[in-house]
Protein backbone atom coordinates (compact mmCIF):
# COMPACT_ATOMS: atom_id res chain seq x y z
CA UNK A 1 0.00 0.00 0.00
CA UNK A 2 0.73 3.74 -0.55
CA UNK A 3 0.74 6.40 1.39
CA UNK A 4 -2.78 7.55 -0.34
CA UNK A 5 -3.95 3.70 0.46
CA UNK A 6 -2.77 4.69 4.21
CA UNK A 7 -4.87 8.22 4.41
CA UNK A 8 -7.74 6.70 3.20
CA UNK A 9 -7.72 4.19 5.40
CA UNK A 10 -7.45 7.11 8.38
CA UNK A 11 -10.49 8.62 6.57
CA UNK A 12 -12.55 5.55 7.08
CA UNK A 13 -11.45 5.20 10.48
CA UNK A 14 -10.94 8.31 12.13
CA UNK A 15 -13.06 7.59 14.89
CA UNK A 16 -11.45 4.43 15.85
CA UNK A 17 -8.33 6.46 15.59
CA UNK A 18 -9.65 9.22 17.66
CA UNK A 19 -11.07 6.96 20.14
CA UNK A 20 -7.97 5.60 20.79
CA UNK A 21 -5.99 8.50 21.26
CA UNK A 22 -8.44 9.70 22.91
CA UNK A 23 -8.58 6.69 25.46
CA UNK A 24 -4.83 7.08 25.67
CA UNK A 25 -4.76 10.60 26.47
CA UNK A 26 -7.11 9.62 29.44
CA UNK A 27 -5.11 6.60 30.37
CA UNK A 28 -2.01 8.83 30.75
CA UNK A 29 -3.96 11.18 32.47
CA UNK A 30 -5.36 9.07 35.00
CA UNK A 31 -2.11 7.12 35.53
CA UNK A 32 -0.83 10.55 36.61
CA UNK A 33 -3.47 11.33 38.83
CA UNK A 34 -3.61 8.02 40.81
CA UNK A 35 0.29 7.46 40.70
CA UNK A 36 1.91 8.70 44.63
CA UNK A 37 3.57 11.67 43.97
CA UNK A 38 8.05 10.75 44.17
CA UNK A 39 10.35 13.41 45.67
CA UNK A 40 13.88 13.31 44.07
CA UNK A 41 17.32 14.35 46.45
CA UNK A 42 20.82 14.22 45.21
CA UNK A 43 23.93 14.82 46.17
CA UNK A 44 27.24 14.63 44.67
CA UNK A 45 30.95 13.49 46.17
CA UNK A 46 34.52 14.12 45.11
CA UNK A 47 36.98 11.32 44.91
CA UNK A 48 40.97 12.51 45.38
CA UNK A 49 43.69 11.05 46.17
CA UNK A 50 45.70 12.19 48.87
CA UNK A 51 49.55 12.38 47.13
CA UNK A 52 51.49 15.66 46.75
CA UNK A 53 54.52 14.38 44.93
CA UNK A 54 55.31 14.63 41.22
CA UNK A 55 53.24 15.76 38.19
CA UNK A 56 53.62 11.82 37.12
CA UNK A 57 52.59 10.67 40.41
CA UNK A 58 49.22 12.90 40.55
CA UNK A 59 48.69 11.48 36.92
CA UNK A 60 48.82 7.87 38.43
CA UNK A 61 46.69 8.78 40.80
CA UNK A 62 44.04 10.26 39.02
CA UNK A 63 44.15 7.40 36.73
CA UNK A 64 43.89 4.90 39.67
CA UNK A 65 40.71 7.02 41.17
CA UNK A 66 38.93 6.97 37.95
CA UNK A 67 39.13 3.37 38.08
CA UNK A 68 38.01 3.11 41.79
CA UNK A 69 35.11 4.91 41.20
CA UNK A 70 33.25 2.47 39.21
CA UNK A 71 33.79 0.26 42.25
CA UNK A 72 32.55 2.80 45.23
CA UNK A 73 29.41 3.58 42.61
CA UNK A 74 28.48 -0.22 43.47
CA UNK A 75 29.33 -0.11 47.22
CA UNK A 76 26.56 2.57 46.90
CA UNK A 77 23.46 -0.19 47.63
CA UNK A 78 25.14 -2.74 49.67
CA UNK A 79 24.73 -3.23 53.70
CA UNK A 80 28.27 -1.82 54.39
CA UNK A 81 26.47 1.79 53.11
CA UNK A 82 23.07 1.43 53.32
CA UNK A 83 22.82 -0.52 56.98
CA UNK A 84 24.32 3.03 58.71
CA UNK A 85 22.25 4.73 57.24
CA UNK A 86 19.09 2.93 58.54
CA UNK A 87 20.44 2.93 62.00
CA UNK A 88 21.19 6.76 62.26
CA UNK A 89 17.47 7.61 60.34
CA UNK A 90 15.72 4.65 62.38
CA UNK A 91 14.37 3.61 58.70
CA UNK A 92 11.81 1.16 58.83
CA UNK A 93 13.20 -1.04 56.12
CA UNK A 94 15.68 -3.45 55.09
CA UNK A 95 18.94 -2.49 53.23
CA UNK A 96 17.50 -4.44 50.25
CA UNK A 97 14.57 -2.55 50.55
CA UNK A 98 16.23 0.42 50.84
CA UNK A 99 18.31 -0.02 48.15
CA UNK A 100 15.46 -0.07 45.84
CA UNK A 101 15.16 3.48 46.73
CA UNK A 102 19.15 4.85 46.19
CA UNK A 103 20.99 4.85 43.02
CA UNK A 104 24.49 6.11 41.81
CA UNK A 105 26.10 7.30 39.18
CA UNK A 106 29.67 8.65 37.79
CA UNK A 107 30.09 10.48 34.51
CA UNK A 108 33.39 8.86 32.32
CA UNK A 109 36.29 9.94 32.87
CA UNK A 110 35.41 11.84 35.92
CA UNK A 111 36.00 11.40 39.83
CA UNK A 112 32.57 12.62 40.40
CA UNK A 113 30.01 10.23 41.61
CA UNK A 114 25.95 11.07 41.74
CA UNK A 115 23.93 10.06 44.50
CA UNK A 116 20.06 10.20 44.35
CA UNK A 117 17.43 9.20 46.43
CA UNK A 118 13.39 9.20 45.65
CA UNK A 119 10.82 8.81 48.56
CA UNK A 120 7.28 10.06 49.13
CA UNK A 121 8.42 12.94 51.30
CA UNK A 122 10.82 15.41 50.05
CA UNK A 123 12.61 15.85 53.64
CA UNK A 124 13.10 12.58 54.01
CA UNK A 125 14.73 12.38 50.35
CA UNK A 126 17.39 14.96 50.95
CA UNK A 127 17.89 12.77 54.59
CA UNK A 128 18.93 9.60 53.32
CA UNK A 129 20.63 10.91 50.19
CA UNK A 130 22.41 13.47 53.00
CA UNK A 131 23.20 10.22 55.45
CA UNK A 132 23.89 7.74 52.10
CA UNK A 133 26.72 10.00 51.04
CA UNK A 134 28.33 10.51 54.42
CA UNK A 135 27.72 6.69 54.77
CA UNK A 136 29.96 6.41 51.67
CA UNK A 137 32.48 8.45 53.22
CA UNK A 138 33.49 6.37 56.28
CA UNK A 139 32.55 3.08 54.32
CA UNK A 140 35.30 3.61 51.78
CA UNK A 141 37.79 5.54 54.26
CA UNK A 142 37.42 2.47 55.99
CA UNK A 143 37.56 -0.07 52.97
CA UNK A 144 40.92 1.65 51.77
CA UNK A 145 42.65 2.24 55.19
CA UNK A 146 46.19 0.12 54.55
CA UNK A 147 46.15 -2.98 57.76
CA UNK A 148 49.46 -1.82 58.40
CA UNK A 149 48.53 1.35 59.61
CA UNK A 150 48.32 4.48 58.18
CA UNK A 151 45.61 6.87 56.34
CA UNK A 152 43.88 5.83 53.38
CA UNK A 153 44.97 7.27 50.30
CA UNK A 154 41.69 7.68 48.95
CA UNK A 155 39.49 10.51 50.41
CA UNK A 156 35.75 11.05 49.17
CA UNK A 157 34.40 14.61 49.59
CA UNK A 158 30.59 15.77 49.23
CA UNK A 159 30.75 18.92 46.96
CA UNK A 160 26.68 19.34 46.31
CA UNK A 161 24.74 18.81 49.71
CA UNK A 162 21.45 17.59 49.21
CA UNK A 163 18.60 19.46 49.70
CA UNK A 164 14.57 18.57 49.81
CA UNK A 165 13.39 19.35 46.38
CA UNK A 166 10.44 21.80 45.91
CA UNK A 167 8.79 19.73 43.01
CA UNK A 168 8.42 15.55 42.42
CA UNK A 169 10.04 14.17 39.93
CA UNK A 170 7.52 11.51 39.42
CA UNK A 171 4.97 11.75 37.88
CA UNK A 172 5.73 13.72 35.20
CA UNK A 173 2.31 14.54 33.61
CA UNK A 174 3.35 15.94 30.88
CA UNK A 175 5.23 13.11 29.64
CA UNK A 176 2.04 11.06 30.43
CA UNK A 177 -0.25 12.33 28.58
CA UNK A 178 2.18 12.45 25.92
CA UNK A 179 2.65 9.15 25.96
CA UNK A 180 -0.10 8.18 26.25
CA UNK A 181 -1.46 9.61 23.00
CA UNK A 182 1.69 8.19 21.33
CA UNK A 183 0.35 4.82 22.57
CA UNK A 184 -3.56 5.68 21.99
CA UNK A 185 -2.63 6.50 18.06
CA UNK A 186 -0.23 3.96 17.41
CA UNK A 187 -3.38 1.42 18.89
CA UNK A 188 -5.87 3.47 16.56
CA UNK A 189 -3.68 3.28 13.56
CA UNK A 190 -3.05 -0.66 14.44
CA UNK A 191 -6.71 -0.87 14.62
CA UNK A 192 -7.67 0.91 11.28
CA UNK A 193 -5.27 -1.05 9.50
CA UNK A 194 -6.81 -4.49 10.95
CA UNK A 195 -10.03 -3.65 10.29
CA UNK A 196 -9.33 -2.54 6.62
CA UNK A 197 -7.52 -5.75 6.17
CA UNK A 198 -10.30 -7.93 7.55
CA UNK A 199 -12.79 -6.02 6.00
CA UNK A 200 -14.10 -7.37 2.67
CA UNK A 201 -17.36 -5.25 1.58
CA UNK A 202 -16.97 -2.84 -1.70
CA UNK A 203 -16.94 0.79 0.21
CA UNK A 204 -15.66 2.96 -2.63
CA UNK A 205 -14.14 2.98 -6.64
CA UNK A 206 -10.61 2.03 -4.66
CA UNK A 207 -12.17 -1.80 -3.58
CA UNK A 208 -14.05 -1.58 -6.59
CA UNK A 209 -10.50 -1.59 -8.77
CA UNK A 210 -9.27 -4.61 -6.95
CA UNK A 211 -12.07 -6.70 -8.17
CA UNK A 212 -12.30 -5.83 -11.64
CA UNK A 213 -11.80 -2.94 -14.07
CA UNK A 214 -14.77 -2.45 -15.71
CA UNK A 215 -15.46 0.87 -16.35
CA UNK A 216 -17.91 2.74 -13.47
CA UNK A 217 -20.77 4.62 -15.30
CA UNK A 218 -21.69 6.52 -11.79
CA UNK A 219 -22.11 6.88 -7.84
CA UNK A 220 -25.15 6.97 -6.68
CA UNK A 221 -24.69 9.15 -3.00
CA UNK A 222 -26.33 8.07 -0.37
CA UNK A 223 -29.59 9.81 0.90
CA UNK A 224 -31.84 9.12 3.94
CA UNK A 225 -34.87 10.10 2.11
CA UNK A 226 -34.46 7.55 -0.81
CA UNK A 227 -37.02 5.09 1.05
CA UNK A 228 -39.35 7.50 1.52
CA UNK A 229 -38.47 9.09 -1.55
CA UNK A 230 -36.84 6.69 -4.16
CA UNK A 231 -37.70 8.43 -7.55
CA UNK A 232 -35.59 10.84 -9.01
CA UNK A 233 -38.73 13.86 -9.26
CA UNK A 234 -39.08 13.80 -5.95
CA UNK A 235 -35.44 15.01 -5.06
CA UNK A 236 -33.89 18.75 -5.26
CA UNK A 237 -33.68 19.22 -8.95
CA UNK A 238 -29.73 20.41 -7.67
CA UNK A 239 -28.87 17.96 -5.27
CA UNK A 240 -26.30 15.44 -5.42
CA UNK A 241 -28.53 12.53 -5.88
CA UNK A 242 -30.54 14.14 -8.60
CA UNK A 243 -26.69 15.05 -10.18
CA UNK A 244 -25.65 11.27 -10.29
CA UNK A 245 -28.84 9.90 -12.24
CA UNK A 246 -27.67 12.80 -15.02
CA UNK A 247 -24.20 11.79 -15.03
CA UNK A 248 -24.54 8.33 -15.21
CA UNK A 249 -27.37 8.72 -18.51
CA UNK A 250 -24.51 10.37 -19.60
CA UNK A 251 -21.93 7.95 -19.29
CA UNK A 252 -23.85 5.60 -20.15
CA UNK A 253 -24.21 6.84 -23.72
CA UNK A 254 -20.72 7.19 -23.96
CA UNK A 255 -20.05 3.49 -22.44
CA UNK A 256 -22.45 2.50 -25.58
CA UNK A 257 -21.13 4.83 -28.09
CA UNK A 258 -22.02 2.32 -30.76
CA UNK A 259 -25.40 2.52 -30.32
CA UNK A 260 -25.68 -1.58 -30.22
CA UNK A 261 -26.85 -1.67 -26.70
CA UNK A 262 -30.81 -0.28 -27.34
CA UNK A 263 -31.46 -2.87 -24.60
CA UNK A 264 -30.08 -2.43 -20.78
CA UNK A 265 -30.19 -4.69 -17.95
CA UNK A 266 -30.08 -3.92 -14.51
CA UNK A 267 -29.30 -6.20 -12.04
CA UNK A 268 -27.16 -6.63 -8.75
CA UNK A 269 -25.09 -9.27 -7.10
CA UNK A 270 -27.68 -9.39 -3.89
CA UNK A 271 -31.23 -8.17 -2.92
CA UNK A 272 -31.26 -4.54 -1.27
CA UNK A 273 -28.53 -2.95 -3.54
CA UNK A 274 -30.56 -0.51 -5.10
CA UNK A 275 -31.08 -1.91 -8.38
CA UNK A 276 -34.98 -1.80 -9.03
CA UNK A 277 -34.26 2.38 -8.36
CA UNK A 278 -31.72 2.72 -10.06
CA UNK A 279 -33.26 0.80 -13.15
CA UNK A 280 -36.53 3.55 -12.44
CA UNK A 281 -34.41 6.58 -11.82
CA UNK A 282 -32.14 6.10 -14.92
CA UNK A 283 -35.50 5.46 -17.39
CA UNK A 284 -36.72 8.72 -15.68
CA UNK A 285 -33.38 10.61 -16.65
CA UNK A 286 -33.70 8.90 -20.01
CA UNK A 287 -36.71 10.74 -20.99
CA UNK A 288 -36.35 13.41 -19.28
CA UNK A 289 -33.51 13.60 -21.69
CA UNK A 290 -36.08 13.59 -24.34
CA UNK A 291 -35.56 9.87 -25.43
CA UNK A 292 -38.71 7.92 -25.53
CA UNK A 293 -37.80 5.06 -23.30
CA UNK A 294 -39.73 1.82 -21.87
CA UNK A 295 -38.98 0.46 -18.08
CA UNK A 296 -39.57 -3.31 -17.68
CA UNK A 297 -40.31 -4.90 -14.59
CA UNK A 298 -38.45 -8.70 -15.21
CA UNK A 299 -38.00 -8.81 -12.10
CA UNK A 300 -40.68 -11.60 -11.57
CA UNK A 301 -40.04 -12.37 -8.01
CA UNK A 302 -39.63 -9.21 -6.17
CA UNK A 303 -41.04 -6.58 -8.52
CA UNK A 304 -40.52 -2.89 -7.14
CA UNK A 305 -41.24 -0.86 -9.77
CA UNK A 306 -45.01 -0.74 -9.70
CA UNK A 307 -44.76 -0.01 -6.19
CA UNK A 308 -42.49 3.02 -6.51
CA UNK A 309 -44.33 4.42 -9.74
CA UNK A 310 -47.88 3.73 -8.42
CA UNK A 311 -48.59 1.71 -11.12
CA UNK A 312 -51.04 -1.73 -11.40
CA UNK A 313 -48.99 -4.68 -11.93
CA UNK A 314 -51.83 -7.16 -11.91
CA UNK A 315 -51.33 -7.34 -15.83
CA UNK A 316 -47.37 -6.47 -17.24
CA UNK A 317 -45.29 -8.71 -18.66
CA UNK A 318 -45.89 -12.33 -17.44
CA UNK A 319 -49.27 -11.06 -19.02
CA UNK A 320 -47.75 -10.83 -22.32
CA UNK A 321 -45.50 -13.89 -22.16
CA UNK A 322 -48.24 -16.52 -21.88
CA UNK A 323 -50.25 -14.61 -24.52
CA UNK A 324 -52.95 -13.61 -22.51
CA UNK A 325 -52.59 -10.33 -23.74
CA UNK A 326 -50.83 -8.18 -26.09
CA UNK A 327 -47.91 -5.74 -25.10
CA UNK A 328 -49.67 -2.54 -26.77
CA UNK A 329 -52.28 -3.17 -24.47
CA UNK A 330 -49.67 -3.82 -21.29
CA UNK A 331 -47.82 -0.52 -21.75
CA UNK A 332 -48.48 1.98 -18.96
CA UNK A 333 -47.68 5.77 -19.43
CA UNK A 334 -45.88 7.66 -16.74
CA UNK A 335 -45.16 11.29 -15.63
CA UNK A 336 -45.07 14.45 -18.25
CA UNK A 337 -41.93 12.81 -20.45
CA UNK A 338 -42.42 9.56 -22.73
CA UNK A 339 -41.75 7.17 -20.13
CA UNK A 340 -43.59 4.24 -20.72
CA UNK A 341 -43.85 1.01 -18.09
CA UNK A 342 -44.33 -2.71 -18.43
CA UNK A 343 -45.11 -3.65 -14.67
CA UNK A 344 -43.76 -7.33 -13.92
CA UNK A 345 -47.57 -9.15 -14.06
CA UNK A 346 -48.60 -11.89 -11.73
CA UNK A 347 -45.76 -13.86 -10.05
CA UNK A 348 -45.34 -16.97 -12.31
CA UNK A 349 -44.01 -20.57 -10.54
CA UNK A 350 -41.11 -20.82 -13.51
CA UNK A 351 -39.54 -17.00 -13.69
CA UNK A 352 -36.23 -18.20 -15.38
CA UNK A 353 -38.16 -20.52 -18.18
CA UNK A 354 -40.39 -17.20 -19.11
CA UNK A 355 -37.21 -15.05 -18.88
CA UNK A 356 -34.92 -17.16 -21.11
CA UNK A 357 -38.04 -18.14 -23.80
CA UNK A 358 -38.20 -16.91 -27.11
CA UNK A 359 -40.93 -14.91 -26.73
CA UNK A 360 -39.14 -12.93 -24.40
CA UNK A 361 -36.50 -12.38 -26.89
CA UNK A 362 -39.44 -11.37 -29.85
CA UNK A 363 -41.18 -9.07 -27.09
CA UNK A 364 -37.52 -7.18 -26.63
CA UNK A 365 -36.84 -6.65 -30.18
CA UNK A 366 -40.88 -5.26 -30.48
CA UNK A 367 -39.66 -2.60 -27.67
CA UNK A 368 -36.29 -1.83 -29.27
CA UNK A 369 -38.09 -1.23 -32.54
CA UNK A 370 -40.43 1.74 -30.86
CA UNK A 371 -38.03 2.80 -28.45
CA UNK A 372 -35.29 4.89 -27.84
CA UNK A 373 -34.06 2.72 -24.90
CA UNK A 374 -35.47 0.39 -23.63
CA UNK A 375 -34.41 -0.29 -19.31
CA UNK A 376 -34.88 -3.89 -17.84
CA UNK A 377 -35.05 -4.56 -13.82
CA UNK A 378 -33.69 -7.93 -13.61
CA UNK A 379 -33.34 -10.26 -10.23
CA UNK A 380 -29.83 -10.23 -8.37
CA UNK A 381 -28.13 -12.53 -10.10
CA UNK A 382 -26.64 -14.68 -6.92
CA UNK A 383 -29.64 -15.96 -5.34
CA UNK A 384 -31.14 -16.60 -8.93
CA UNK A 385 -30.31 -17.81 -12.36
CA UNK A 386 -33.29 -15.26 -14.01
CA UNK A 387 -30.67 -11.91 -14.58
CA UNK A 388 -27.81 -14.31 -16.10
CA UNK A 389 -30.47 -15.82 -18.22
CA UNK A 390 -32.54 -12.31 -19.75
CA UNK A 391 -28.83 -11.16 -20.40
CA UNK A 392 -28.58 -13.06 -23.26
CA UNK A 393 -31.44 -11.55 -24.93
CA UNK A 394 -30.47 -7.82 -24.33
CA UNK A 395 -27.72 -5.15 -25.55
CA UNK A 396 -25.37 -4.90 -22.52
CA UNK A 397 -25.74 -5.43 -18.72
CA UNK A 398 -25.21 -2.60 -15.64
CA UNK A 399 -24.40 -4.14 -12.65
CA UNK A 400 -25.37 -2.20 -9.53
CA UNK A 401 -23.05 -2.81 -6.55
CA UNK A 402 -24.05 -1.38 -3.17
CA UNK A 403 -21.47 0.15 -0.92
CA UNK A 404 -21.00 -1.31 2.30
CA UNK A 405 -22.74 -3.86 1.53
CA UNK A 406 -21.90 -6.32 -1.39
CA UNK A 407 -18.59 -8.55 -0.64
CA UNK A 408 -15.45 -8.52 -2.91
CA UNK A 409 -16.17 -12.25 -3.02
CA UNK A 410 -20.08 -11.71 -4.33
CA UNK A 411 -18.91 -8.93 -6.64
CA UNK A 412 -16.30 -12.01 -7.99
CA UNK A 413 -18.69 -14.50 -8.32
CA UNK A 414 -21.70 -12.05 -10.37
CA UNK A 415 -18.87 -10.81 -12.75
CA UNK A 416 -18.28 -14.60 -13.47
CA UNK A 417 -21.49 -15.22 -13.91
CA UNK A 418 -22.40 -12.87 -16.50
CA UNK A 419 -19.02 -13.38 -18.56
CA UNK A 420 -20.28 -17.43 -18.42
CA UNK A 421 -23.01 -16.77 -20.22
CA UNK A 422 -21.60 -13.70 -22.54
CA UNK A 423 -23.21 -11.17 -21.53
CA UNK A 424 -22.08 -7.28 -22.76
CA UNK A 425 -21.08 -5.94 -19.03
CA UNK A 426 -21.05 -1.95 -20.07
CA UNK A 427 -20.32 -1.43 -16.83
CA UNK A 428 -21.04 -0.76 -12.93
CA UNK A 429 -23.06 1.40 -11.04
CA UNK A 430 -21.83 2.31 -6.94
CA UNK A 431 -24.74 2.99 -5.23
CA UNK A 432 -25.35 4.26 -1.82
CA UNK A 433 -22.16 6.20 -1.77
CA UNK A 434 -21.55 8.65 1.14
CA UNK A 435 -21.21 12.72 0.77
CA UNK A 436 -18.82 12.88 2.27
CA UNK A 437 -15.46 11.34 2.96
CA UNK A 438 -12.75 8.81 0.97
CA UNK A 439 -15.83 7.19 -0.50
CA UNK A 440 -17.76 9.89 -1.55
CA UNK A 441 -18.19 10.29 -5.57
CA UNK A 442 -20.37 13.83 -5.78
CA UNK A 443 -19.33 16.89 -6.11
CA UNK A 444 -21.78 20.32 -5.59
CA UNK A 445 -21.39 23.25 -8.02
CA UNK A 446 -24.55 24.85 -6.36
CA UNK A 447 -24.09 26.62 -3.23
CA UNK A 448 -26.09 25.35 -0.28
CA UNK A 449 -28.66 28.65 -0.34
CA UNK A 450 -29.27 27.63 -4.02
CA UNK A 451 -30.23 24.30 -3.23
CA UNK A 452 -32.36 25.21 0.02
CA UNK A 453 -34.65 27.91 -2.19
CA UNK A 454 -34.93 25.28 -4.98
CA UNK A 455 -36.15 22.56 -2.28
CA UNK A 456 -38.10 25.37 -0.81
CA UNK A 457 -39.64 26.30 -4.47
CA UNK A 458 -40.19 22.91 -5.59
CA UNK A 459 -42.12 22.12 -2.21
CA UNK A 460 -44.36 25.16 -2.41
CA UNK A 461 -45.07 25.18 -5.73
CA UNK A 462 -48.26 22.88 -7.46
CA UNK A 463 -47.28 19.44 -7.29
CA UNK A 464 -47.67 17.87 -10.59
CA UNK A 465 -49.51 14.51 -11.14
CA UNK A 466 -46.50 11.96 -10.73
CA UNK A 467 -47.96 9.06 -13.06
CA UNK A 468 -50.79 8.43 -15.95
CA UNK A 469 -52.38 5.49 -16.52
CA UNK A 470 -53.57 5.43 -20.33
CA UNK A 471 -55.32 3.28 -22.32
CA UNK A 472 -54.06 0.72 -24.46
CA UNK A 473 -51.83 1.64 -26.94
CA UNK A 474 -54.13 -0.15 -29.75
CA UNK A 475 -56.75 2.33 -28.84
CA UNK A 476 -55.14 5.57 -29.05
CA UNK A 477 -56.52 7.95 -32.73
CA UNK A 478 -53.55 8.12 -34.85
CA UNK A 479 -51.41 11.51 -33.95
CA UNK A 480 -47.98 12.94 -34.80
CA UNK A 481 -46.79 10.99 -31.18
CA UNK A 482 -48.07 7.82 -32.43
CA UNK A 483 -46.33 8.29 -35.76
CA UNK A 484 -43.38 9.40 -34.04
CA UNK A 485 -43.08 6.96 -31.28
CA UNK A 486 -44.73 3.70 -33.15
CA UNK A 487 -44.02 5.39 -36.89
CA UNK A 488 -46.96 5.33 -39.41
CA UNK A 489 -49.85 3.29 -39.09
CA UNK A 490 -48.40 0.29 -40.98
CA UNK A 491 -45.43 0.34 -39.45
CA UNK A 492 -47.69 0.61 -35.71
CA UNK A 493 -49.18 -2.90 -36.52
CA UNK A 494 -46.32 -3.71 -37.79
CA UNK A 495 -44.46 -3.03 -34.45
CA UNK A 496 -47.94 -4.55 -32.12
CA UNK A 497 -49.97 -6.25 -34.53
CA UNK A 498 -53.71 -7.00 -32.96
CA UNK A 499 -53.04 -10.98 -32.82
CA UNK A 500 -51.93 -12.48 -29.22
CA UNK A 501 -48.65 -14.03 -28.66
CA UNK A 502 -48.27 -17.61 -29.14
CA UNK A 503 -48.89 -20.20 -25.89
CA UNK A 504 -45.61 -20.69 -24.46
Amino acid sequence: MNLRDYLRIARRNWIVVAACALAGLLTGGSVSILTTPTYTAETQLFVAIQSSGSVQELQQGNTFSQARVQSYVRTVQTPVVLQPVIDALGLPLTSGELAKKVAATTDLNTVLINVSVSDSSPAQAAAIAEAVANSLVKAVDSLEKPKVGGSSPVSLSIITPATAPLVPSAPNTRVDLVLGLIVGLALGIGAAVLRTALDNRIRGEADLRRVTEAPLLGGISFDQDATRKPLLTQAAPQSPRAESFRQLRTNLQFANVSGKAKTVLLTSSLPGEGKSTTATNLAIALAQAGQTVCLVDADLRRPMIGEYLGLERGAGLTTALVGSADIADLLQQWGDNELFVLTSGQIPPNPSELLGSSEMKRLLLRLEQSFDAVIIDAPPLLPVTDAAVLSQHVGGVVLVVGAQKTRHQDLEKSLNALAMVGSNLLGVVLNRLPLKGPDAYTYSYYSADHSKSSEKSRLTSKTPKEYITVSPLADFPESDFDRTLLGSGEERARSFPNHRFGQL
